[in-house]
């Protein structure tokens, strides 16, 4: 009887394939994730007018007015734009929009430094609108002295994180109607003017915060042409948008203030005091026009001591003046 060889491959043997299957199943739930989103997102469209509402109402908030507005410098004019806190606050508001950055894989250089390719995206889900842009983070940190690379996780991932911030607030202002990004700026701008704060507590933590960008108050001085104890609530809103710039890295400081030579450094000259002769006769006409409605103590003060130097009593006379305002003027008798 002749006995056959059996062939070794007659039997298939079955192999399971783990990463595949765990890619397959990776996709499967990214596919359900999207197609729930979009089926809630349509189950509970926005409303545009009350989105609107919202949007305006956080603008309202001083903390968010102070971090909203940014401003650069550009080709010798000044750009000002929404932040990406004031950018992801109208996302929420807005609503049904989801924005991020990923990485997406990292390699090495050509000059053998590494990088990350990372992928920024905003995602109208109602309208199924999606901004992507992809760039790359090199792990490379610029100083003085030239730079250096760096291989710590964390310090990569704050890298990434401060390069990726700036991509996924342009991705969201391309969703989001540009006429809401105006008006959202329009009401930070009202918000900041109305609230701006010119006390010298707010004038010193001001300086304080700038001195952490090397800009000293003499330099913030020289910017705005005038003693801080005589600053304007508009220089106050436009030097708060130069503090977002360089706080997000939008600009530095040699694009908005000049260097100061040792010999400039000393205290700018104080104006001549107001002699109380002069601030007696004075007080009539000024009583008049806060009556009348024409200007505020707060202005008065304002426009005498950007000529003279008060004190602190003929302050608090001028403030006075609008408690007895009602009362009669007395002309001065010539």
């Amino acid at each position: 009887m002749n006995e056959l060889v059996s062939n070794p491959f007659g039997v298939q043997i079955q192999t399971t394939n783990t990463g595949m299957g765990l890619a397959q199943s990776d996709q499967q739930r990214a596919i359900a994730e999207v197609q729930a989103a979009m089926m809630i997102a349509r189950m509970n469209p926005r409303d545009p007018v009350r989105a609107m509402d919202r949007i305006l109402n956080a603008c309202t908030r001083p903390g968010l007015a102070e971090t909203g507005l940014y401003q650069y410098s550009k080709g010798g004019s000044s750009v000002s734009g929404a932040s990406i806190r004031l950018a992801e606050t109208m996302a929420q508001a807005w609503g049904n929009i989801q924005y991020g950055f990923r990485e997406i894989y990292r390699g090495t250089g050509a000059d053998g430094v590494t990088y990350s390719e990372v992928e920024a995206f905003a995602w109208d889900v109602e309208t199924n609108t999606r901004r992507p842009v992809q760039f790359r983070v090199r792990h490379w940190r610029d100083t003085k002295n030239g730079g250096y690379p760096i291989k710590d996780e964390r310090d990569i991932y704050e890298l990434t994180a401060n390069m990726a911030q700036r991509r996924v607030r342009a991705c969201i202002l391309a969703i989001i109607p540009g006429d809401v990004e105006e008006a959202a700026r329009n009401q930070c701008e009202l918000t900041l003017r109305a609230k701006a704060d010119t006390s010298p507590e707010a004038m010193k933590r001001m300086t304080e915060a700038f001195e952490d960008f090397g800009v000293s108050k003499a330099q913030i001085e020289k910017r705005i042409q005038r003693r801080l104890d005589t600053i304007t609530p508009a220089q106050v809103v436009s030097l708060k948008k130069v503090y977002s710039s360089l706080r997000d890295g939008m600009s530095s400081k040699e694009d908005w203030f000049e260097e100061i030579q040792e010999d400039q450094k000393q205290e700018p000259k104080l104006h001549p005091e107001l002699s109380q002769d002069e601030f007696e006769k004075n007080q009539g006409a000024w009583k008049k026009t806060i009556k009348d409605g024409k200007k505020t103590p707060a202005e008065i003060i304002q426009f005498l001591s950007s000529k003279f130097t008060l004190s602190e009593a003929q302050k608090q006379v001028i403030e006075n003046l609008a408690t007895n305002a009602n009362e009669p003027v007395q002309e001065d008798q010539q």
